[in-house]
C-alpha cells in the first residue's frame, strides 16, 4: 500500500512515519523537508498514494481534503477539521464499526480527549441507560505530548517555569475544541462541562465521568455488563479490577494502542474511566489502526498491546 503523511514533522505525524517505516506492506511516499509545504510536490505525493494521511492545522487540513478530492486517494484526517464534517466516518471502529471504516474515504481520526469520553459515553447513550439529556461533568488528565512540538520543549527544557511541576487546567472557557465530536458522537443534547488536564509526564491519559446513580436508568451492575458486552477487544475491552492498590494511574497504558475501560464507586455515586496512551488510541494508534482497516487486513497489525514503550 502506497501511503504519504501529509505533515509527517508533527508530533502526530512522526509518530504515524515512525511506526509504519519498517513495515514491509507499506510503501511510503516521501518529499524532502524544504518541500512540505510546497502544493505542487504535495499534490505529486497525493496522486501517487492510495491512502494519504493528513496531519496538519485545521485550515491546511481542509485545504488537502480538496486537493485529495481531485486525486483517486483515501484519506485519514488527524486534525478537528472534519470530525464532525458530512461524507466523513469518524474514526473510532469500536463505535462507528469496523466494516465503516474499511469501506470509506474520507475518516476522521478522533481527538485524544474525544476518545476517552465518548467511549465511556456512547454505550450507555446506545442502550438507554444514561438519557442524552444528562448534564455531565468530564475530567481529562494527559501527559504533555498531547501538546504537540511547543509543549513537548516548554516541559523538557532546562530551567523551565515551576508552575509546570504540577498538574494544569486548561480549556477555562470551556470551549475545547473535542466538545463538538463528543455531542455528535455520544448523541447527547448538551456539551459537559469538560476539565482537560495537563501534566508532567510524557504520555498516557485517563478520563473520568462522574455520574449519581439518580442520572441513571438501571445500575451500575447493567453499565459493567453493557461495556463488557459491547468492548470485546482487542483495542478496546472493560477491565473489572484495574485499580493499582486504590490508585489508578493516568500512566498506565502510556506506549500502548489499546483502552482500558472500568467502572468504580459506590451505592451512591460511579466513576466511569477510560485509560489509555494520547499517542496511542488517542491519536497515532487510533490512526494506524484505521489504516489497517481500510487496507483489509487485521486491525491490530503493528500496535502495541503489550505494554512495550514506544520509545523503546
Amino acid at each position: 500500500m502506497k501511503v504519504f503523511i501529509d505533515g509527517s514533522y508533527g508530533t502526530t505525524g512522526l509518530r504515524i512515519h515512525e511506526r509504519l517505516k519498517n513495515r514491509s506492506d507499506i510503501e511510503l511516499i516521501q518529499i524532502p523537508y524544504e518541500n512540505r509545504h510546497d502544493h505542487s510536490a504535495r499534490l505529486d505525493a497525493y496522486k501517487a498514494a492510495e491512502i494519504v494521511f493528513t496531519c496538519l492545522p485545521d485550515d491546511a487540513a481542509r485545504e488537502a481534503a480538496a486537493m485529495a478530492d481531485s486525486c483517486d486517494v483515501r484519506l485519514i484526517d488527524a486534525s478537528t477539521a472534519h470530525r464532525t464534517a458530512s461524507g466523513w466516518t469518524y474514526g473510532f471502529p469500536e463505535i462507528t464499526g469496523a466494516d465503516t471504516i474499511r469501506n470509506s474515504n474520507r475518516i476522521a481520526n478522533p481527538g485524544c480527549h474525544a476518545s476517552g469520553v465518548n467511549a465511556l459515553l456512547s454505550p450507555l447513550v446506545q442502550k438507554g441507560i444514561l438519557p442524552r439529556d444528562t448534564l455531565l461533568s468530564c475530567f481529562s488528565i494527559t501527559g504533555y505530548s498531547g501538546g504537540g512540538k511547543k509543549m513537548i520543549g516548554q516541559y523538557e527544557e532546562s530551567g523551565r517555569d515551576s508552575l509546570l511541576d504540577a498538574p494544569r487546567m486548561y480549556g477555562l472557557s470551556q470551549k475545547h475544541k473535542h466538545l463538538p465530536e463528543i455531542v455528535a458522537v455520544s448523541s447527547l443534547a448538551s456539551e459537559p462541562v469538560f476539565c482537560p488536564i495537563v501534566s508532567d509526564y510524557y504520555s498516557g491519559m485517563e478520563t473520568i465521568i462522574p455520574l449519581f446513580h439518580s442520572q441513571i436508568k438501571g445500575s451500575a451492575e447493567d453499565i459493567r455488563e453493557t461495556y463488557q458486552n459491547f468492548y470485546t477487544g482487542p483495542l478496546v475491552k472493560y477491565t473489572p479490577n484495574a485499580d493499582e492498590n486504590g490508585f489508578t494511574s493516568a500512566g498506565s497504558m502510556s506506549g500502548r494502542d489499546d483502552m482500558e475501560i472500568s467502572v468504580y464507586g459506590n451505592a451512591d455515586r460511579i466513576l466511569l474511566v477510560a485509560r489509555f496512551d494520547n499517542l496511542g488510541k488517542g491519536a497515532s494508534g487510533s490512526a494506524i489502526q484505521n489504516l489497517n482497516l481500510m487496507m483489509g487486513i487485521d486491525e491490530t497489525t503493528g500496535l502495541n498491546l503489550g505494554g512495550v514503550s514506544l520509545e523503546d
